[in-house]
């Protein structure tokens, strides 16, 4: 089977690391058109993943667009578009990653001819997207794909709830490669050495800087901890959200914790900063459609606190494999970190508990054996 990928990103977010592990068992068929240029593209590159950038500016659409926003972008969609349809007749089925690459996508389908696969990664919802944007994703999505794969229960759910075909939905979670996640002991000290973190509790939060991801609830819940709790900041801003950064910044400084707050930005070395880590905090004040980072903080065996909604409660079960507080309570947050501070015994067995866990259940080669299920039985290749 011939696939042609489609992702609209050239930054690599949480549905193009999943959309990585996806392509790479049909790299020797298959390639990824992204609708922008950027370190996404180099990524699938190292990765021994043929791809190509199909568009020389980003779309101007964004999620709270509204009708007459998207309309003024089809001047610059048709000839992407003519891109993508005569790009896709060489291939068995259009994959579309993300939800701009539905909406090409789905026209390339019905123009060359080709069944479509969705691969859904958002909480298609009124917090996340405009009204203008939800109806074209669900209308696309019911009308042209023959298939949509959601990352899970929240994500199809939500897809149903907007008016979505629940019978063409399929739950995927996303998948790992575990082997990716272990570190050394010697390596962890190293880089707490490097980034000067002897002798201190770190709590680390691995995500883009934006209000809904919440640092600043984490920064809160810092000023009602010990002293020698820090927080590690990776991540940086997306989508001109500069101005959100600035207040962190403020807020750290007005808080007093210059000291107890370091701002890595983005990074490579993940799977290392979180070992380096003695807890992961994930703080979304809105419903994750999945949450890669939980999983991730799992794998290396450190124990997470997510906050309670969406993907995110299918993933931790509390005080089994990891800790839920309510989204936007930084008071409940202080306490679970100040709970891992002072019960180090309970804290390693649920961390342990997570490791095992999710190394068996999100294991990359179990999931993409569910998704090759899924495509050879739809299309009968």
């Amino acid at each position: 089977m011939k696939i042609l990928f489609l992702d609209q990103s050239g930054k690599p977010g949480g549905a193009e690391l999943c959309l990585i592990d996806i392509a790479k068992p049909y790299r020797d068929r298959a390639l990824v058109g992204l609708f922008a240029d950027g370190p996404f593209k180099t990524l699938l590159q190292q990765h021994h993943i043929p791809v190509e950038v199909f568009a020389t500016e980003a779309i101007a659409v964004r999620k709270q667009s509204n009708l007459l926003q998207a309309l003024a972008s089809l001047g610059q969609l048709a000839p992407l578009l003519a891109k993508v349809v005569q790009t896709a007749k060489e291939y068995d089925v259009i994959y579309a990653n993300t939800q701009k690459a539905l909406v090409i996508g789905a026209l390339a389908s019905f123009l060359a001819r080709r069944p479509l696969v969705y691969h859904l990664h958002d909480i298609l919802s009124r917090e996340h997207f405009s009204q203008t944007n939800l109806r074209i994703a669900v209308t696309l999505a019911n009308r042209f794909a023959s298939l949509v794969i959601a990352n899970s229960q929240a994500s199809q759910i939500a897809f149903v709830q907007a008016g979505g075909r629940a019978e063409l939905t399929e739950i995927v979670y996303n998948g790992f490669e575990v082997k990716n996640y272990q570190t050394s002991e010697s390596d962890i000290s190293h880089l707490q050495q490097q980034l000067g973190l002897q002798g201190k509790f770190v709590v680390g939060h691995f995500s883009r800087l934006a209000p809904w991801k919440g640092q600043h609830i984490l920064i809160a819940a810092l000023a009602q901890c010990p002293p020698e709790v820090t927080v590690i900041l990776v991540g940086d801003a997306l989508f001109g959200e500069q101005d959100y950064v600035q207040q962190l910044h403020q807020q750290v400084a007005a808080m007093g914790l210059e000291n107890r707050v370091k701002f890595l930005g983005f990074r490579t070395d993940i799977p290392q900063l979180m070992a380096a880590c003695d807890l992961v905090a994930h703080t979304s004040t809105s419903p994750e459609p999945f949450g890669r980072v939980i999983v991730e903080a799992m794998l290396c065996g450190r124990p997470v606190v997510a906050a309670k909604a969406g993907g995110a409660m299918e993933l931790v079960e509390n005080e089994i494999n990891g800790f839920l507080v309510t989204p936007g309570e930084s008071q409940e947050l202080a306490q679970v970190i100040n709970t891992c501070l002072q019960q180090t015994e309970i804290t390693a067995t649920i961390a342990s508990n997570a490791r095992a866990i999710a190394s068996q259940r999100f294991d990359v080669t179990v999931i993409n054996q569910q998704i090759a299920n899924l495509l050879t039985h739809l299309f009968k290749y």
